[in-house]
C-alpha cells in the first residue's frame, strides 16, 4: 500500500480517530476497524478519469467491511448510480468480495478512518488532507472528481489549492480548481434520502453531468 495515498493501518495522526478504532477493534475482531483504503478500477491508475470522494467510512459500513460504500444504505444508491451510467459493473452484494468492479472510477473518503457519530473534526479533516491530496495526484487521467457533502466539497477544493469562497459547495454545481472538474452532491446517505433533502434522480442527475462531461 503506498504510504503516500493511504494511511497504515495504524495510523495514529489523530489520536480520537485511532482511539475509537481501537475500541471497536476489541468489540468487533472481524471487523476491518481501520483506515479504508481508496477502491479503484483494477486496470490500473491510468484508466482513472472519475474520482468520487465521500466524508469518511461508515461504521458498520466501510469500517466493518473495509471497502468505501460497502455494507450501508449509501452503497446501494452510490453503486447503483455509477452501474446505471458505466462507472461500475457487476453486481453489488455490499461485500467486499461480491466481485463489482468500477470501470474509469475510483472511490475514496476525505477521511480514512471512522469517525463517532460519523463526525470528523477540523484538526482530523486538515490532517487527513494530505492523503486525499495524494490520491488527486495518483490518477494521471483524472479529469472529474465527484464530492459528496460540503465536507468532502471543502476538503477536496483545498487539496486542489483552491478557495473554498471561491468554489461554495452546492447540489449539483460544477466548477474547476487546478483543472479538474469538480461537480458537488448532497451526500447519499440514508438521513438525506430519507429526509427528501436528496431523491435518486437528484443524485443521478449529478452522475448524468459527469458522463456527458467525459464524453466531450
Amino acid at each position: 500500500m503506498n504510504s503516500d495515498t493511504e494511511p497504515a493501518r495504524d495510523c495514529a495522526l489523530c489520536p480520537r480517530l485511532s482511539g475509537f478504532i481501537a475500541g471497536w477493534r476489541e468489540r468487533e475482531p472481524l471487523w476491518h476497524n481501520a483506515p479504508v483504503a481508496t477502491f479503484a478500477d483494477p486496470r490500473g491508475d491510468e484508466h482513472v478519469r472519475l474520482l468520487v470522494v465521500g466524508l469518511a467510512p461508515g461504521l458498520r459500513g466501510a469500517n466493518r467491511t473495509g471497502r468505501p460504500f460497502t455494507g450501508d444504505y449509501a452503497g446501494d444508491l452510490l453503486y447503483s448510480t455509477l452501474g446505471a451510467f458505466g462507472f461500475a459493473q457487476g453486481r453489488f452484494d455490499a461485500r467486499p468480495d461480491d466481485g463489482l468492479e468500477l470501470v474509469g472510477t475510483a472511490i475514496t473518503n476525505a477521511v480514512r478512518c471512522v469517525p463517532p457519530e460519523n463526525k470528523p473534526v477540523g484538526a482530523e479533516i486538515a490532517t487527513c488532507r494530505r492523503f486525499l491530496t495524494a490520491t488527486i495526484g495518483r490518477f494521471p487521467e483524472l479529469k472529474a472528481i465527484v464530492t459528496l457533502g460540503k465536507i468532502s466539497h471543502d476538503s477536496t477544493i483545498r487539496a486542489l489549492d483552491g478557495r473554498v469562497t471561491a468554489h461554495p459547495f452546492r447540489h449539483g454545481a460544477q466548477t474547476s480548481p487546478g483543472g479538474v472538474a469538480v461537480f458537488s452532491s448532497y451526500h447519499c446517505s440514508r438521513y438525506n434520502t430519507n429526509t427528501g433533502r436528496l431523491t435518486p434522480a437528484m443524485f443521478q442527475n449529478v452522475f448524468a453531468a459527469v458522463a456527458t462531461y467525459l464524453r466531450t
